[in-house]
């Protein structure tokens, strides 16, 4: 039995919280049908000193959800075109987040009916968009995340973030984790 991940799960250091979010799922309800994503890519940006994390420049209107309560979206627009789904960690106050980076949308035996993989493929997919940024993904309502099988057993390999080579002494961060 899956159960919806608390607050205090995303109040965690990000890159521990990263880690610990490969294999669980994203859930989505739209018009009454419930979609599973098996979670297997995430990458964290953490704080003012990661200069590839959007607060890196301090709180504006974009970041405030960032500096907020862990366990909620922070959905923002990319290219003008793709939609980024990022999961507020740590403590209030403190900006950060892990970006869901890919997923595998699972049927009810659990077979894996499409990839998403790639963050907007992910969010087209799922049809999330900037109306959950700030949305509370503890509440277990509309979009929602919730623990996973044991996949502690598995290879988690880790790499550089994905197109952050503007980000000087971060860029070569391996912050970007995924389930071989």
């Amino acid at each position: 039995m899956s159960s919806i991940l608390n607050q205090e799960f995303f109040s965690g250091y990000t890159p521990k919280v990263a880690k610990n979010l490969l294999g669980c799922f994203l859930m989505r309800e739209v018009d009454g049908k419930i979609y599973k994503g098996l979670i297997t890519e995430t990458e964290c940006y953490r704080g003012r000193h990661d200069l590839a994390c959007h607060a890196a420049k301090g709180k504006t209107e974009r970041t405030k959800v960032m500096f907020g309560e862990p366990g909620r979206a922070y959905v923002y627009l990319v290219y003008g075109v793709h939609w980024m789904l990022n999961a507020v960690t740590e403590a209030e106050g403190y900006p950060a987040a892990v970006l869901i980076r890919g997923a595998e949308l699972r049927d009810a035996q659990n077979e894996i009916v499409k990839k998403l993989d790639g963050p907007g493929k992910l969010t087209r997919g799922l049809k999330i968009g900037r109306s959950f940024n700030e949305w509370d993904l503890t509440a277990g309502e509309k979009l929602w995340i919730e623990g996973g099988g044991d996949f502690k057993k598995r290879k988690i390999i880790k790499k550089p973030r994905v197109g952050v080579d503007y980000a000087r002494h971060c860029k070569n961060w391996k912050w970007n984790f995924r389930l071989r």
